[in-house]
C-alpha cells in the first residue's frame, strides 16, 4: 500500500534501541522503554501559511529524527508500526556526518 501523510504531518518508523547496557547487562523487553528516535518515511506537501502559499517542512525522507515520548499516533500499515506526526512534534534532526578536528560548530 502507498500512502502519503496531509499537510505538515511526517510518518516515522521507529529504530531499535540496544539491549544491552554498556557494561554488558542485557534489558528484558518489559523493562526497555519505546524509543524516541526514528527514521522518516514519508512527509506531507508543507503546510499552508497565512499568505496561502506551501512552504515545504525541513525533514525529508530518510533523516533519522528525535521526537517527544508521546507525540505522534501510532498507526499500523501493511503490518509495520509507524507514527504519524506533525512536523512541530520532530524536536531534532540527527546529523551522522563526522565532523573535523579545527572545524567549529555552526
Amino acid at each position: 500500500m502507498k500512502f502519503r501523510p496531509l499537510h505538515d504531518r511526517v510518518v516515522i518508523r521507529r529504530v531499535d534501541e540496544e539491549t544491552k547496557t554498556a557494561g554488558g547487562i542485557i534489558i528484558p523487553d518489559s523493562a526497555q522503554e519505546k524509543p524516541q528516535e526514528g527514521e522518516v518515511v514519508a512527509v506531507g506537501p508543507g503546510a499552508r501559511g497565512d499568505d496561502g502559499k506551501i512552504h515545504a517542512l525541513d525533514v525529508n525522507v530518510g533523516n533519522r529524527v528525535l521526537f517527544g515520548k508521546w507525540s505522534g499516533n501510532e498507526v499500523t500499515i501493511d503490518g509495520e508500526e509507524l507514527l504519524i506526526m506533525k512536523e512541530s512534534d520532530v524536536m531534532a534532526i540527527i546529523d551522522k556526518k563526522s565532523s573535523k578536528k579545527g572545524k567549529k560548530a555552526a
